[in-house]
């Protein structure tokens, strides 16, 4: 059975989604694909998992980065999994491009090129957001495009991070996800 928790986050109320064995979904308030993968017949209760989600996330807005991990069991494809696997590596105040990840894809799967653009449809997928850095993915050419918690905050979350931000721009409308 799968359980929900409603967190109040500086970015707005967050929620999230698990069971015993892990989290399985953390969504920003109006984010794109919200809920996706939360089945309907949910109940509202303190996990203990939840506990150690809203400590990492307590943490995590106090501009600190987190000793920890939550146990986190997204729900996707291998490829999607393979996708979020590297999204965890992406070390906090830092960023890693969709064709960098796209690459390192190619490479584990022997191949000699991958699509960022499937990199791209991986990442915004990420059913658990914030806890898995999809955030922290940005163009090649520095655009800040791709983020289904919206434009403004990604960036309220890099500027946590520390992330130098000179180097970003924000896509021309439309280009976004």
């Amino acid at each position: 059975m799968t359980a929900v928790y409603k967190y109040a986050s500086p970015l707005g109320e967050i929620t999230i989604a698990g069971s015993e064995k892990g989290v399985t979904g953390l969504w920003l308030e109006g984010q794109k694909y919200f809920a996706e993968t939360l089945p309907g017949d949910c109940t509202e209760e303190m996990l203990p998992v939840f506990k150690q989600t809203k400590e990492w996330l307590d943490v995590y807005f106090s501009g600190r980065e987190p000793d920890f991990l939550p146990p986190l069991q997204p729900e996707g494809s291998p490829f999607r999994k393979a996708v979020w696997k590297i999204l965890l590596e992406i070390p906090y105040g830092q960023t890693m491009t969709y064709g960098e990840i796209a690459e390192r894809m190619a490479r584990q799967m022997g191949k000699t090129s991958m699509s960022a653009q499937a990199v791209g449809g991986a990442v915004g997928h990420n059913p658990i957001s914030i806890l898995i850095p999809c955030h922290r993915v940005v163009g090649t050419n520095g655009s800040l495009t791709g983020y289904a918690g919206g434009i403004r905050k990604k960036i309220q979350l890099l500027t946590l991070e520390k992330v130098d931000m000179e180097r970003f721009f924000i896509p021309k409308k439309g280009t976004a996800l």
